[in-house]
């Protein structure tokens, strides 16, 4: 079982599509969170030490997270999916991108 974390500003459109998107891949226990303080769940050092593998939409969003947590962050897989913020939640396209680009990282069927 691997934990993952979704990561966007706001956790209201991409995060959380993430975390729909693979909450019930029997291989992968899943989370999302937002680095602004005014996001619907913000981000904190006990998502990081859970999570396998952080995927964040765009590179700001690793920038705040080192800015923030650096010593947790040392040995995380952090991968930075360069998804814009242009998308509403579940939107069909960023569904299709999710799915490819965390599928193909993960080696998922």
């Amino acid at each position: 079982m691997k934990n993952i974390l979704f990561i966007c500003s706001r956790n209201k459109w991409r995060s959380p599509t993430g975390e729909q998107i693979f909450k019930k891949h029997p291989e992968l226990k899943v989370r999302s969170a937002g680095t602004s303080p005014r996001a619907r769940k913000t981000v904190n050092a006990t998502d990081l030490q859970w999570a396998d593998t952080i995927f964040v939409m765009e590179e700001k969003h690793k920038s705040r997270l080192k800015a923030e947590f650096r010593k947790l962050l040392d040995y995380k897989d952090i991968q930075v999916l360069d998804i814009p913020d242009e998308y509403q939640y579940m939107d069909e396209e960023l569904v299709d991108i999710l799915q490819q680009s965390v599928n193909t990282y993960l080696r998922l069927a």
